[in-house]
Parts: C-alpha cells; sequence; structure tokens
C-alpha cells in the first residue's frame, strides 16, 4: 500500500514538472497579449502582437538602409546629449546590443560562470585585465568583475547554454535544447 502510495505521489510531481511550467508560461503569453489588446483598443486577440512584430521589423529593415542610418545616428547623438535621458536610452541600447546586436558580448563563457564582455582595456589605461560580468541567477542583475587575463579559462559552451546554466541556478545542467 505505501509503495503505491509513493508512485501516486512520484506521478503527481512528475506531472507538476510539467504542467506548471507550461501553464505559467501560458498564461504570460496570455496576460502580455491581453495588456497589449487592450492598449491598443484592437477587436481581434493577439493582433497588438502581430502588428508591433511587424513595425520593428519594419523598422530594422529601415536602419538597414544608409540613409536611414544617417538620421539614427542623428537621433542618437540627440539623445545622449539630454543627461538623464542619456544614461537610461545608451544602458539600454548597450543592453540589447549585448544581446542580439552585431556585437553580442555574452557569447564567452569563463569558468567563473560568467561571460567576457570586454577583453581589451587598455583603452582605459588597464592591460592585462579583462571585463568580466556573472549574472545572478533568476534574476536580471550581477556583478561585474576586471580580473587578470590569466587567471580566466573560457569554457566550450555556448553563450546561450551557459546563460540558461546561471539564470537556473544550476539546474538546467549544460545541454544544448532544441
Amino acid at each position: 500500500m505505501e509503495s503505491t502510495f509513493r508512485k501516486i505521489i512520484r506521478y503527481f510531481f512528475s506531472g507538476t514538472l510539467f504542467i506548471v511550467p507550461l501553464t505559467a508560461t501560458a498564461y504570460f503569453i496570455y496576460v502580455s497579449f491581453s495588456w497589449l489588446d487592450s492598449l491598443l483598443n484592437l477587436p481581434y486577440p493577439g493582433l497588438g502582437v502581430l502588428i508591433i512584430l511587424v513595425a520593428i521589423t519594419a523598422f530594422g529593415y529601415l536602419t538597414s538602409n544608409l540613409a536611414f542610418q544617417t538620421l539614427s545616428m542623428w537621433f542618437d547623438h540627440g539623445m545622449n546629449r539630454i543627461p538623464l535621458v542619456k544614461l537610461i536610452y545608451s544602458s539600454l541600447k548597450d543592453l540589447l546590443n549585448a544581446f542580439v546586436g552585431d556585437k553580442k558580448k555574452f557569447n564567452k563563457p569563463v569558468l567563473e560562470i560568467g561571460f567576457v564582455t570586454q577583453s581589451d582595456l587598455s583603452g582605459i589605461g588597464i592591460n592585462d585585465m579583462i571585463s568580466v560580468y556573472i549574472p545572478h541567477s533568476y534574476a536580471l542583475s550581477g556583478m561585474h568583475y576586471i580580473v587578470p587575463k590569466e587567471n580566466v579559462k573560457p569554457l566550450n559552451i555556448s553563450g546561450p547554454v551557459a546563460m540558461k546554466y546561471i539564470v537556473s541556478g544550476g539546474v538546467s545542467g549544460f545541454t544544448e535544447q532544441h
């Protein structure tokens, strides 16, 4: 009887491990779509997300155009002249570029389970040191260190796998998921 009860408990927890992340993800997507649709007052659910995806893609296309790149540079220059706006705008732009830009930064995982973000600090007078960012688990925060190059050992894993490992607190392991 006790063995059957333990199996039932184990099945319950196995089901929970499958259902809770799936339900939480679906709920988050549903709430996000509903919130966006309510802001735009659209008649069809999900249309707001489609409009935003198309708009972002259109801006991406425009920023690839040489004439728009000049306008974009003028806009960046203007934003970077306003004291408080400069701090927020440039920080967010740099952060997004670190993940999805041409100069991705979180693609060199190192043994400290962090990422090399700058491998040359000679521009600020620091030679033989590199910049390493170590994210916190389950948070959008982390610690930034300047460390000697010889104390850093690169890992043979991809950036996304290392980030998933760190953010999950080491629970996810080092496996690629397709």
